[in-house]
């Protein structure tokens, strides 16, 4: 049941107007990465990691060729506005 809840969350996000344009196997491969980069982080649940690291990279110009974890060290502000829209304290 849990893993049916996180899928229908995700299915909601992905459909949420901030995925008004359609994802990229490239942001998809960013995403993953961020999420990988992220694991274990004090407070980070799976579901807030993936929240942030969505946020993060819809942020982030198409051109970007730094990964979001290098990206959000050079970009402070986004990252807390990130951290708040995915609830991460």
């Amino acid at each position: 049941m849990k893993k049916f809840a996180c899928a229908m969350l995700f299915a909601l996000a992905l459909t949420s107007p901030a995925f008004a344009q359609k994802m990229t196997s490239d942001d998809l491969k960013w995403i993953n990465q961020c999420i990988s980069d992220n694991k274990g982080e004090e407070g980070g649940t799976p579901d807030i990691i993936r929240a942030y690291c969505i946020c993060m990279n819809e942020k982030m110009d198409d051109n970007e060729t730094r990964s979001v974890t290098q990206w959000e060290k050079a970009n402070p502000e986004a990252q807390q506005d990130c951290e708040k829209k995915a609830g991460w304290k």
